[in-house]
């Protein structure tokens, strides 16, 4: 028996010594900070305005969650298509910019609840408007690499009988492609494609969605301990009403 009770404990051990304790509340609390990766090119959820400060509807958020656990918040851009190796390799403690909560992505990181819901939509010249995903066979095609829209397309019903995908660092330059008639259209997450045609009115978007989709903050899968303080945080914002307040702020009532 107590060699049983010798051999349990040293494997309980090892296991210890693997995994380790859960120190991520811990560390950002001693570190007086949480750091926030994000594309700083994703209008309205997180970009930088004229005057080349961060602002967006995630930013205003990740401050007060920040404020409500009395840290500060550094945010840290990052190339998208590596965010979640940033992610894992400790550069950053989450990842809080309009992130599609997708099964591959739910294997590498763990998330919040959801906090948003989108869709990867069309958007197109308005004088050779696409209104259905089927409209794109035949058509060159920017999406951000290593989006959910270049998911989506991928996917997509149509996706052999596309002329060519063009692949783009970002959705802003890919935009301004479409704008300059080097695409015929652009898949986007609906928020960003709207708002960054807000300014100019020259894009149209689809009547089809590609896919329905909601936003989560990631972390790294051993952080539960931050993730559980996060999300109990953007809890009360929403039982008190501060959510909705920077809703109303970005997207109107």
């Amino acid at each position: 028996m107590k060699k049983l009770l010798t051999i349990i404990t040293l494997l309980l051990g090892m296991t210890y010594m693997c995994f380790g304790a859960d120190n991520s509340l811990k560390d950002v609390e001693k570190n007086g900070k949480m750091v926030v990766g994000l594309d700083a090119t994703f209008a309205p959820m997180g970009y930088r305005d004229e005057n080349g400060e961060l602002v967006g509807f995630d930013i205003d958020l990740a401050k007060e969650v920040a404020k409500r656990m009395n840290v500060q918040v550094e945010f840290k851009p990052c190339e998208w298509d590596g965010i979640l190796f940033d992610l894992r390799s400790k550069k950053i403690d989450m990842v809080w910019n309009g992130m599609t909560m997708t099964d591959s992505r739910k294997k590498q990181a763990l998330f919040s609840e959801p906090y948003f819901e989108d869709g990867q939509m069309i958007f197109s010249k308005k004088e050779n408007k696409i209104n259905k995903v089927n409209e794109l066979e035949g058509k060159i095609v920017g999406v951000q690499l290593g989006s959910s829209a270049d998911i989506a397309v991928q996917k997509s019903s149509v996706f052999g009988k596309i002329k060519e995908i063009k692949k783009y660092s970002t959705n802003v330059e890919a935009l301004m492609d479409l704008e300059a008639g080097r695409l015929d259209a652009v898949v986007v997450d609906a928020v960003n494609g709207k708002y960054y045609n807000s300014k100019k009115d020259v894009l149209a978007y689809s009547e089809e969605s590609l896919t329905k989709e909601y936003y989560g903050v990631a972390f790294r899968k051993q952080d539960k301990a931050l993730r559980d303080k996060v999300q109990e945080k953007l809890d009360e914002m929403k039982n008190d009403g501060t959510y909705n307040q920077i809703v109303a702020k970005w997207f109107g009532k």
